[in-house]
């Protein structure tokens, strides 16, 4: 049996998770990448006390492997028949790997919508609220500040173990919609709280204040417009400006569905 965890560090691995926000903002995709990291522990001990665990665990790795070599578009319909015949974790975790492939075809709808039935069939909280953020992360930039805060928000409790980078996608919303005193003082805590373990998280709060503070951000909006309007290879390699978040996520295009 394909051990569960080498499936989640390969997740982690995948450029699309590391770049799933990346047409949002500069530094926001790191966010996807962190999300999965806590899947493993929970998930995978529940998933394999499933009677179908080996089979729909060898077909996902093969639907991995298979999107290695021939890239995501064609790995697609290996994901699809797994999230329709395979054991209810694996089924989650194809939904969400077809919600990023659609993602990177700029089918934000479709993407959106695997990702919601996805955190509706989750056999567990961890695996819910990740296709939760993904699906948040994947409207940041074009659903109302609104919409994306009320996906957020169930996202945030003491309990949810994505409540950090949740706390982080609605900051970047909120400077997103110009929302810059709301946006500060929501990176200000971010920044300095003791719940949050990752310096990441704290560079980049840090570098979005400074951004805030130097009166760069007002702008913002307009500008994420813009790039995502370029074509996938021009918008990725948009110059960041002194201003940039330091440890930004790699700025490189998906091509693998790993």
């Amino acid at each position: 049996m394909v051990d569960v965890f080498d499936e989640v560090e390969e997740q982690l691995r995948s450029d699309r998770y590391k770049s799933l926000a990346l047409k949002s903002l500069p530094w926001v995709g790191a966010l996807a990448a962190v999300a999965i990291l806590g899947t493993g522990g929970w998930w995978g001990w529940s998933s394999y006390q499933e009677g179908q665990a080996n089979k729909a665990s060898e077909a996902y790795q093969a639907a991995l492997e298979n999107g290695a070599k021939v890239g995501p578009a064609k790995a697609f319909p290996g994901f699809e028949a797994i999230s329709k015949t395979g054991s209810t974790a694996y089924k989650t975790l194809a939904l969400i790997q077809m919600g990023g492939i659609r993602l990177e075809e700029n089918k934000t709808a479709e993407a959106v919508r695997y990702f919601d039935e996805a955190a509706k069939l989750a056999p567990n909280p961890v695996l819910a609220d990740l296709a939760g953020l993904n699906s948040a992360l994947a409207l940041l930039d074009t659903a109302p500040y609104k919409d994306v805060e009320a996906r957020l928000t169930p996202l945030m409790g003491e309990k949810s173990p994505y409540r950090v980078q949740a706390k982080e996608a609605l900051a970047f919303a909120k400077l997103q919609a110009g929302d810059l005193a709301g946006a500060r003082g929501e990176f200000s805590v971010l920044s300095s709280s003791l719940d949050n373990s990752s310096d990441e998280v704290r560079q980049r709060a840090q570098g979005a204040i400074a951004m805030i503070d130097s009166g760069s951000a007002k702008n913002l909006s307009a500008v994420v417009k813009a790039a995502i309007a370029l074509p996938p290879s021009a918008a990725l390699t948009l110059p960041s400006g002194p201003q940039a978040a330091p440890d930004t996520a790699p700025a490189t295009a998906p091509n693998s569905a790993r």
